[in-house]
């Protein structure tokens, strides 16, 4: 993410900011500047001359992106299907967690380039979230031919923490579920879809996606993750089957990208075009473990865990590689 300040005054701002608590300004942020902007009287006029409103969810959900119409939302909260009734407090508390981690989500894709299509205007292969409360049913987390389901249990920080300690992981978080999810969504759209040589270099990396899921889950969670697995995945999570192998190293793509190029704004890490870069790999090695190793270091001089508690071996950076290679007009 990079860093924001206030067009005004000019005093540092956060991406969720929707006032400036220097000036005072009224402030939402423009997708297509990729910029927060001030605003009057709910409205924002660009350079074209195009007047944007504020989303009408600001109140509901925390939104403070621009939308293209009075009165109507922007085109994060446009990706959601389903949201949990106003009457669920407990939903809504963590709907708010949800949508904020989607909308970085967005951010993330914009900067790199991937096309975000709503299931709106393509009810076959577009993309929608259901942000779902298990207050009143069972939720299971996943993604289904372009629907992505969120637990939103997974915004309370004693339940998400309980989980992450039963199943022995090292990191869980909102973002880091919706960039899980729509790693599935980018192999189903951009590598299962495309057949022929993109399909079979997956398949020689993360294994035949073919492979029973359900079986692959039953042994998963009997068994454990193979012995030897942290030479060859991510994640132990990654071993289960193909399928979560390619979404854990997506959504592994995507924090490395969005955490240095944040950690370039303010100075911590030297520039990378990310846009350009041909080879991941290099940027990995060159300065995302530097990076990691400094900023873990940072972590545990707070007394907290690890920021980047994971290690990448060679077989890791080959499927880095080949997941930076989706890019629209990589290694062009």
């Amino acid at each position: 993410m990079r860093a924001f300040r206030c067009r005004v005054c000019a005093n540092p701002l956060h991406f969720e900011n929707s006032v400036c608590v220097s000036c005072g300004s009224d402030l939402a942020f423009s997708r297509t500047e990729v910029d927060i902007v001030p605003i009057v009287a709910g409205r924002y006029t660009d350079a074209d001359g195009a007047t944007w409103h504020i989303c009408r969810n600001l109140g509901l959900s925390g939104c403070t992106w621009l939308a293209a119409t009075p009165g109507g939302q922007c085109v994060s909260c446009d990706l959601t299907r389903t949201r949990p009734n106003d009457a669920d407090a407990r939903g809504m508390r963590s709907f708010q967690i949800a949508e904020r981690a989607k909308r970085r989500l967005i951010v993330d894709l914009d900067r790199l380039g991937f096309e975000i299509e709503s299931r709106r205007t393509n009810p076959t292969t577009g993309l929608c979230f259901d942000l779902l409360s298990d207050t009143h049913e069972d939720v299971v987390t996943g993604h289904d031919q372009g629907v992505i389901t969120i637990n939103l249990a997974e915004g309370d920080d004693a339940y998400r923490e309980r989980v992450r300690v039963r199943l022995d992981e090292p990191y869980r978080t909102m973002l880091g579920h919706f960039r899980h999810e729509i790693g599935h969504y980018i192999q189903w759209r951009l590598v299962e879809a495309a057949g022929g040589s993109i399909l079979d270099r997956a398949r020689a990396l993360f294994g035949d996606e073919r492979a029973d899921y359900e079986e692959a889950v039953n042994r998963h969670y009997a068994d454990g993750a193979p012995a030897g697995w942290p030479g060859s995945f991510i994640s132990a999570y990654a071993t289960m089957h193909p399928y979560e192998d390619f979404a854990e190293t997506w959504a592994h793509y995507l924090h490395i990208c969005d955490t240095i190029e944040t950690s370039t704004a303010y100075g911590l890490a030297e520039p990378v075009a990310l846009e350009d870069v041909v080879a991941f790999r290099d940027v990995v090695t060159r300065v995302w473990i530097p990076l990691s190793i400094a900023l873990n270091m940072v972590n545990r001089s707070m007394g907290k865990d690890d920021l980047y508690p994971f290690v990448i071996p060679a077989p890791v950076l080959d499927k880095l590689d080949f997941v930076a290679s989706l890019r629209p007009g990589a290694g062009q």
